[in-house]
């Protein structure tokens, strides 16, 4: 059961982990535009500093459900 447990959290922290990647890699395409300009930067500007400042709380977000159930059984 608890192993069962433990690879949701380890697939639920990668797919955390993955979504800053996502965002700033996968959605170039619709967000690379010029307008609206946000706090005076081009809207691709603003989706790049917003990410580089979301990714560190998503990857703590990914480290908190990691950590929930302890470490792995092999490090027991």
């Amino acid at each position: 059961m608890r192993t069962d447990r433990r690879s949701r959290t380890s697939h639920l922290s990668l797919l955390l982990g993955s979504v800053p990647f996502l965002a700033l890699v996968g959605a170039l395409p619709w967000v690379n535009r010029v307008e609206p300009m946000i706090i005076g930067l081009p809207f691709l500007l603003f989706w790049i500093f917003a990410w580089v400042t979301l990714t560190p709380l998503v990857l703590f977000a990914a480290y908190l459900v990691e950590r929930r159930d302890g470490p792995p059984p092999e490090d027991r």
